[in-house]
């Protein structure tokens, strides 16, 4: 969950898909392994007219470590086989190792780009192809994800995201050695849709991110403790393009003081309602809140999560949908502990890092994850 945070940090929605006054205590939260992902829990009885569409990686992958780093983002192309349009009402993301899958995001390729998305999967040598954050193709919008915790979600049945006939899937796969000794084991995750005949109510996904600034403890030092060297070792594991997330952020949420809780203000772009949330940073997570217009008297929680768990990054389904306008505005806020670094197996061992926004488990990421339909 990387790339598309230059859309979340212009709040352009994405077509397809901490409370601050909680003080940081000094044990280690439960759930902050990582590694203690649930197993898939079983599958809802089908709704009325609906069916599964089950889906996997077309052999098994093992994940490299690009750049010297512990994480490969790869995107593996899916065919669902569409002949006719239909709608995803649900779905649930099948990883089949959890010991290095750190999450999943199932893009939308329309049937227009599906000839680009086959180009760059056949010239790339072994299965799928490198796309850190996003789905490297250029034109996809995002229909589904996972992270640890996360089980299928239903909502009304009234809603459900558009596939015509022809679309393909893009599955990126963000894949975490940091805890593997040796040649990491090998993956092949796959997904079980739930579609239906029927034309729904168009869903989207709009993101909403807000900056990491978070400095070295005082018991802590080393080079990566300042922050133009770890900004530029973001780059050197991922590209110029995420060495470059920090700046957009700071220009579209104004510079902030460094400190455990940031926080940024969004409008929203356009008229929708908001039907269920969720939350995601790394390790390093403490708390994350999602507010409408704070400060006024139309303030209202989206979603708070005042002791965040790594390994509960479930979506939050609204009590009732939620009616945004243009220019509403939405806060996000998250609170990190670098204390952390030291209490957590994963991280203990690495080189203190001043932490800013980066792809990597290491990093840290701020992301609201919102589940809406356009009115």
């Amino acid at each position: 969950m990387h790339r598309h945070l230059r859309t979340a940090a212009l709040l352009v929605v994405v077509v397809l898909l901490a409370s601050c006054g909680v003080a940081p205590t000094s044990a280690a939260p439960a759930g902050h392994s990582g590694h203690a992902a649930k197993p898939t829990a079983p599958a809802s009885p089908l709704r009325a007219g609906e069916r599964f569409v089950n889906l996997t990686m077309a052999e098994p992958y093992r994940p490299a470590r690009p750049n010297g780093g512990t994480d490969d983002y790869r995107c593996f192309l899916i065919d669902p086989g569409l002949t006719s349009r239909v709608s995803l009402t649900g779905a649930q993301f099948q990883p089949q190792n959890t010991d290095i899958v750190h999450h999943a995001i199932f893009f939308r390729i329309a049937p227009d780009q599906a000839a680009k998305a086959r180009e760059i999967d056949a010239g790339t040598p072994g299965q799928g192809w490198t796309c850190f954050g996003d789905e490297g193709v250029g034109e996809a919008s995002w229909v589904a994800h996972w992270a640890p915790g996360t089980n299928e979600a239903l909502l009304d049945p009234r809603y459900g995201y558009d596939l015509p006939p022809g679309s393909r899937l893009v599955m990126q796969v963000h894949y975490n050695t940091l805890n593997i000794k040796g040649e990491p084991g090998t993956d092949r995750s796959g997904i079980r849709l739930r579609v239906t005949d029927q034309r729904l109510r168009p869903l989207e996904t709009g993101l909403f991110a807000a900056p990491v600034e978070l400095p070295c403890t005082p018991q802590e030092s080393g080079p990566l403790c300042d922050r133009a060297a770890a900004v530029k070792d973001i780059g050197r594991r991922f590209g110029t393009e995420a060495q470059e997330d920090s700046t957009d952020m700071e220009r579209f949420c104004g510079q902030k003081k460094p400190g455990p809780t940031q926080h940024c203000d969004q409008p929203i772009p356009a008229p929708a309602v908001i039907h269920g949330m969720a939350g995601h940073m790394h390790l390093l997570g403490r708390a994350i809140k999602v507010e409408l217009n704070p400060g006024t008297p139309k303030a209202r929680t989206l979603l708070d999560v005042p002791e965040y768990n790594f390994d509960d990054q479930s979506l939050r389904k609204l009590p009732e949908p939620v009616s945004v306008k243009k220019g509403d505005v939405v806060r996000v806020t998250c609170t990190h502990d670098a204390k952390l670094r030291s209490m957590l197996p994963e991280l203990r061992e690495l080189q203190p890092r001043y932490v800013v926004w980066g792809a990597g488990t290491s990093d840290e990421m701020c992301l609201g994850i919102a589940i809406m339909s356009l009115t």
